[in-house]
């Protein structure tokens, strides 16, 4: 067969494919810089699936490592179409039913779970509905940004271990196996409800929150800041924002963009005080 046809074949076999799926397999290399290799069921032409080291096993202490000709099950994790290559994850297919709970949910459902523990890069929800995660503190978790629409200092000022939450659901994570979740989304987003009234040249009172190099942001609603960029503090130009406005310092400015797709609100307090005059 040649290169193109094989090429082209193995693209055909991958179509079929879907992340998510279990599927079986030989290995056929074992290697440190590439992993293990398999053969998948159904193209026998040429290895199109690949484990990762930290794909072989959830299990507290690592499994006997595989070895060529060892028959396998593993759980599709990810498809390469451009590069021919499955990734797939023997971890996962070592416990079915918490693939089989995670891989129906479809994003927009609302989960239930406990808090179960918070770190630094977000937090774990042992769900009400899902089975225990065989190595995490629970199947659902939300990274920060999703915690809330407005600036928090923690985590902890959001949730906190052993309370009971209700999230949306966004997308099975299947490199960590678990249930990405979004809290903020099941509540109003502020800046939306404030958009749908506020306009461009409308004048807003507010705050300065943090000063940043090049501006400030100012607190102008509950959950809503606004950036007034360097060139639009003063009248005059200004090498550093401390040079005009400090942390807490109330301020007048006017509306001069308005960007409802990526929650962006860019404010001059410059054109403010020129009006004012």
């Amino acid at each position: 067969m040649s290169s193109a046809s094989q090429d082209r074949t193995s693209q055909e076999f991958l179509a079929t494919l879907h992340v998510g799926d279990l599927c079986h397999g030989t290995v056929a290399e074992v290697t440190r810089s590439r992993g293990v290799a398999v053969t998948l069921d159904g193209y026998p032409a040429q290895p199109l699936g690949t484990v990762g080291p930290l794909d072989l096993t959830w299990r507290q202490y690592p499994a006997t490592a595989v070895r060529a000709g060892q028959r396998i099950t593993a759980a599709i994790i990810a498809i390469d179409l451009d590069q021919g290559q499955v990734q797939l994850s023997l971890a996962a297919a070592e416990h079915p039913e918490l693939w089989a709970f995670l891989k129906p949910l479809r994003s927009g459902e609302i989960l239930s779970g406990t808090v179960t523990a918070i770190e630094r890069f977000g937090v774990f929800v042992d769900l009400d509905d899902g089975p225990e995660h065989p190595v995490l503190p629970g199947v659902g978790f939300i990274t920060i940004p999703e915690l809330a629409w407005h600036h928090f200092e923690s985590a902890t000022d959001i949730v906190r271990v052993g309370q009971h939450v209700s999230c949306e659901f966004l997308y099975f994570d299947t490199w960590n196996g678990e249930a990405r979740l979004s809290l903020r989304a099941t509540q109003p987003d502020p800046f939306q409800v404030f958009a749908a009234t506020a306009a461009v040249g409308q004048t807003l009172h507010g705050y300065v929150t943090k000063v940043i190099p090049f501006g400030a942001l100012v607190r102008v609603a509950d959950g809503v800041e606004g950036l007034i960029h360097l060139q639009e503090l003063a009248a005059t130009p200004v090498e550093a924002p401390e040079d005009v406005v400090q942390v807490g310092d109330e301020v007048i400015t006017l509306v001069i963009g308005i960007d409802r797709q990526r929650r962006k609100l860019a404010l001059s307090r410059r054109q403010a005080l020129h009006d004012s005059r």
